[in-house]
């Protein structure tokens, strides 16, 4: 297998992971299973575990490696910032999707989360083509993809969104037996 392969399928076990481990963490964190504090909590810890993974690694893989093939350039800087801007305020907008959705709505969170992102990812790759001259080039792409690209996104979407939809659905509490009217008898 190639090494980029098993790094793809650890993205995909990451990211599927991450709204259920989010939600159940902010849960977990206040007795107040509703309150913005146990959601404010959660990001934090979020933040922990980016703090250890995304700076204290690459600082160590720096300093045992070099850095002799760096090159720190104005663009990288920002654009690779701007990734990190970006799943952050994901987190944080799965965070408080989760708080303030009703039960019956939490169950559309993770399929429209999952659904959505691979559309807009297409989607910008379609349209955005930097380069090292221009960071902000965007044009339609030179080859107009085929009916064959709008359907897959469309099937992606639907299936993605189905999947996890259905998968929610079928975990939704079941609904509550309405209590019993005792009539009273006139004395």
């Amino acid at each position: 297998m190639k090494l980029w392969i098993a790094f793809v399928i650890g993205a995909g076990l990451c990211w599927g992971t991450y709204v259920p481990l989010i939600t159940h963490g902010g849960k977990s964190l206040a007795a107040n299973p509703q309150g913005i504090g146990n959601r404010l909590a959660a990001i934090l810890c979020v933040g922990g575990a980016y703090v250890l993974i995304a700076i204290i690694i690459p600082m160590v893989i720096f300093f045992l490696n070099g850095t002799s093939n760096l090159k720190w350039t104005t663009n990288g800087i920002f654009f690779s910032s701007m990734a990190g801007v970006a799943g952050a305020l994901g987190a944080v907008c799965v965070v408080f999707a989760t708080a303030n959705a009703t039960q019956e709505d939490r169950l559309y969170i993770a399929p429209v989360i999952f659904s959505l992102a691979p559309i807009i990812n297409t989607i910008c790759s379609l349209f955005w083509h930097p380069t090292t001259e221009n960071a902000w080039h965007i044009g339609l792409p030179k080859v107009p993809p085929g009916m064959l690209f709008y359907a897959g996104i469309l099937m992606a979407a639907v299936g993605t969104f189905l999947v996890l939809y259905s998968k929610e659905a079928s975990e939704a509490p079941a609904a509550k037996p309405k209590p019993t009217v005792v009539e009273s008898k006139p004395a």
